[in-house]
C-alpha cells in the first residue's frame, strides 16, 4: 500500500501543529512535513517562486524543528519531515544536533527533506551567496552525517571546517535519518547519489519526473550504490478547481516508483484548510 502525507505552513493563523498532527495520524495519514523561511527580506529582489506578489505566508513560518516536535509529542506512528529544511541558512554543527535530537523525541520518525532554497537575499542574511547554496548544502550534509555516526567527527571543507568535537545524541535511526533532495534539476541526479537517501521533487505540469527518475537510478548505478531503497516520495498539489486530477495522476505517479505522496494543503486560515484536508483523506481511503 501507498503511503500518503501532508504538507503545510505553520503559522498564527493556521491549524495549529499539534492539532494538525492529531487530526493527520487519526485520518491514516503516514507523514506530516513543515517547510521553513527564517525570515522574508523587504527588498523583494528575488522573485517568487510562484509568480506574482509573494503571498504573506512567507512571512510567517513557524520554526519547523519546534513545530514539528509538537507533532511528534502528540503522536505515536506519524512520521515527521522538513519539508524542506534550506540548509544553507543554518549552522552545521546545530543543526545536526536539532536533527539527531528530533529524531531522538520521535523516536525514530524523522524524515530529512532538505532544500538550497531559492531567496538570494534571505540566504545572503544568514551569510551564504546564492550561487554558493548548492556548494554549501552538500559540506553540510556529509559534516552532519559524520557527527551522526562518528564518537569522534572532524570535517575539512571550503564551507565547512571543524576540528575533532564530541556531539550527543546520535539520532536513533541507523546513519541518520533519511535525507531527500527536495529540488528538480539537472544535477540533482548527481548530488542525491552522493549524499541523499531518496528525492522528493513537487509535481509540476510539465516537469517530467519520468526522465528524471531515470537519470538519478543511473547516478547511483554509477556511484555504485544501490537505488533499490531509495525513498521516492513526491508532493501534490489539492486543487479544488480540478476535482479528477488527483484521482487520475496518483497511480501514474505511483507506477513511475513513487511510494509516498504527500498533498500540499493551501496555507490559509483553518476554515480552507479543513476542507482541503478532508477531501485528500476522503481521497486515500480509496487507496486503503
Amino acid at each position: 500500500m501507498p503511503n500518503f502525507g501532508i504538507a503545510a505552513v505553520p503559522t498564527h493563523t493556521s491549524i495549529q501543529p499539534a492539532e494538525l498532527a492529531r487530526w493527520v495520524e487519526a485520518q491514516g495519514f503516514e507523514s506530516l512535513w513543515f517547510g521553513e523561511h527564517s525570515h522574508i527580506p523587504t527588498s523583494r529582489r528575488s522573485p517568487s517562486p510562484i509568480g506574482g506578489e509573494l503571498p504573506d505566508f512567507f512571512k510567517q513560518f513557524y520554526d519547523q524543528f519546534i513545530a514539528l516536535t509538537a507533532a511528534a509529542a502528540v503522536t505515536t506512528r506519524l512520521k515527521v519531515g522538513t519539508g524542506v529544511c534550506l540548509v544553507p541558512e543554518h549552522h552545521t554543527i546545530n543543526l545536526a544536533k536539532a536533527v539527531a535530537c528530533l529524531d531522538r523525541v520521535s523516536n525514530g520518525r524523522f524524515i530529512f527533506g532538505i532544500g538550497g532554497g531559492w531567496n538570494a537575499e534571505e540566504m545572503a542574511d544568514h551569510g551564504v551567496a546564492f550561487n554558493d547554496r548548492w556548494k554549501v548544502t552538500r559540506e553540510r550534509i556529509l559534516a552532519m552525517r559524520a557527527i551522526w555516526t562518528q564518537d569522534v567527527a572532524e570535517y575539512h571543507g571550503q564551507f565547512v571546517n571543524f576540528d575533532p568535537l564530541w556531539s550527543w545524541p546520535k539520532p536513533i535511526q541507523s546513519g541518520g535519518p533519511p535525507v531527500l533532495m527536495g529540488a528538480s534539476s539537472k544535477w540533482v541526479p548527481k548530488r542525491i547519489a552522493e549524499y541523499c537517501d531518496g528525492w522528493f521533487p513537487i509535481d509540476f505540469p510539465g516537469v517530467d519526473l519520468a526522465s528524471q527518475l531515470e537519470a538519478i537510478r543511473a547516478a547511483m548505478t554509477q556511484a555504485g550504490r544501490s537505488h533499490s531503497r531509495l525513498d521516492l516520495s513526491v508532493q501534490v498539489i489539492d486543487d479544488p478547481r480540478s476535482p479528477a486530477a488527483l484521482p487520475d495522476r496518483l497511480p501514474q505517479l505511483f507506477k513511475l516508483g513513487f511510494g509516498r505522496v504527500v498533498f500540499l494543503v493551501p496555507q490559509t486560515q483553518p476554515a480552507e484548510q479543513w476542507p482541503a484536508l478532508e477531501r485528500c483523506a476522503a481521497l486515500i481511503r480509496k487507496f486503503a
